[in-house]
């Protein structure tokens, strides 16, 4: 058994298209107007399922969270600090939550949190490879 991708159930699957593809940079492989959507994020199948398509998939009525989803956080990578920075404002300016403004931890990583927005928790992070690697040959 191998992970075939991961998805979310979602209310408003034009909003959160726009906000995967537009903001974060993900790669839709189908028409937005499907019941399910597939997006890839290098080489990850991420699905957007509509909550009341799924439902009537399975005839059963689900209960959904308001607010901040914190039963599961994906957490997206970039290879510089400044990345963190930058993909974190452009989050914040096209309808992302800040959880957790970019930070650089005790432990070397530069991270933040947000949610999309359905609140479902979003980290960006580095651990600056680069930088990391020229302190490794000193």
């Amino acid at each position: 058994m191998r992970l075939d991708g991961y998805g979310l159930f979602v209310k408003d699957m034009a909003v959160m298209i726009r906000f995967y593809r537009d903001v974060l940079g993900f790669e839709i492989k189908e028409a937005e107007d499907t019941d399910n959507v597939y997006l890839v994020k290098d080489g990850t199948l991420f699905l957007l399922y509509g909550r009341k398509d799924f439902e009537k998939l399975t005839n059963k009525r689900y209960e959904y969270l308001k607010g901040v989803n914190a039963h599961s956080e994906m957490a997206l990578y970039v290879d510089t600090f400044e990345e963190v920075d930058e993909q974190y404002q452009n989050a914040i300016k096209n309808g992302a939550v800040s959880l957790l403004e970019p930070t650089t931890e005790p432990w070397g990583q530069r991270t933040c949190f947000i949610t999309d927005p359905e609140g479902n928790i979003i980290e960006i992070g580095s651990w600056n490879k680069p930088y990391a690697d020229k302190d490794k040959a000193e």
